[in-house]
């Protein structure tokens, strides 16, 4: 390690130099030199001033990191990389594994010992299965500004469409990659699920990305990613004394604020950039959440109630249907 440490600083060394500043002799150094050949590693050789050296972009420059710092590092890596965990970042688990293996053996033992105590546990998520190349073709298109034509189902058309994207950004929300970006179809800016993209080519059309683009603001108070057309909103909702802490404990929202009433419930306010999405959040507490504000969503959310309690009203008359029979037979026994 020293040894590459030599030839990919400065402008190079000769046999005498590398000899002195390792402590080996001469031909233990041309030794080396062909064992890092042999391995794959470029060593050049000036024939002029007769000094050896590796060009300076092929390793990474020697980075100290605490111990803290490396934890965090490996375990991240090893946690979003292993198993699909996260889609697309099962490299992360190689870089982890080079990270491990150039630290000091007394911090690369420490880490061992501590590393299989920590687990970071996602949320159900889209593995995106068969959709590799398609993430790995957003990334240079967006890397090297050129457009691309998808053939995407899209669940808001109802039908399978085709459209040239200039993708501007790659977004991981909650369960699954969307690439944002401005599609000619819709002559806007627009949300895509990367695993409905049935095809994607790519093209050699150059796109520039506007300077007045920033995610923030194409999210505007989205409740989670797809900003509605319309005014914002400002929602307030009670949650009762059985989830009010757990509610208040977690930041759902760039907006929200919370404050607890003197019965143990919870007053929840956000601002929101359409009503959808904050919907199936609500009815997530069942009766535990109260819409108080706006109407809109009140209406929203109790029209969906009503949906589900109709539904579970007939599954309810189904099974009594079926199960009528057996209770007769087994009186009649």
């Amino acid at each position: 390690m020293k040894l590459i440490g030599l030839l990919q600083g400065g402008k190079g060394r000769n046999v005498d130099a590398l000899s002195a500043e390792c402590g080996v002799s001469r031909r233990t150094i041309f030794r080396d030199l062909e064992v890092l050949r042999g391995s794959g590693v470029p060593i050049v050789f000036d024939e002029e001033r007769l000094q050896y050296h590796i060009p300076g972009t092929y390793f990474l420059p020697p980075t100290y990191l605490t111990s803290e710092e490396a934890l965090a590092v490996i375990t991240l890596c090893h946690e979003l990389g292993s198993d699909g965990r996260l889609p697309f970042y099962d490299a992360a688990c190689t870089a982890a594994a080079k990270l491990e293996n150039n630290l000091p053996q007394e911090m690369r033992e420490y880490l061992r010992s501590v590393s299989g105590s920590v687990n970071i546990q996602l949320a159900s998520r889209n593995p995106l299965d068969g959709r590799h190349e398609v993430y790995r073709e957003l990334v240079k298109a967006i890397a090297k500004r050129r457009c691309a034509r998808i053939t995407y189902d899209s669940f808001s058309e109802g039908e399978t469409i085709t459209t040239r994207l200039s993708p501007y950004r790659l977004l991981f929300s909650r369960r699954s990659w969307y690439v944002i970006g401005r599609s000619s179809l819709h002559r806007a800016v627009r949300t895509f699920h990367v695993g409905r993209i049935q095809h994607l080519e790519s093209l050699e059309d150059a796109f520039h990305l506007p300077r007045s683009f920033n995610l923030d603001r194409y999210l505007k108070n989205a409740w989670q990613l797809i900003p509605e057309p319309g005014i914002d909103w400002k929602v307030v909702i009670r949650f009762r004394k059985k989830v009010a802490r757990n509610v208040a404990e977690v930041l759902w929202h760039k907006t929200q604020t919370t404050r607890f009433e003197p019965d143990g419930s919870l007053i929840f306010e956000c601002t929101v950039t359409g009503l959808q999405e904050i919907s199936w959040w609500v009815l997530g507490y069942g009766d535990q959440a109260e819409v108080i504000d706006p109407p809109q969503l009140q209406r929203i959310v109790s029209e969906r109630a009503r949906r589900m309690v109709k539904l579970y009203q007939q599954q309810t008359a189904k099974s009594k249907s079926a199960d009528a029979p057996t209770d007769q037979r087994s009186a009649a026994g």
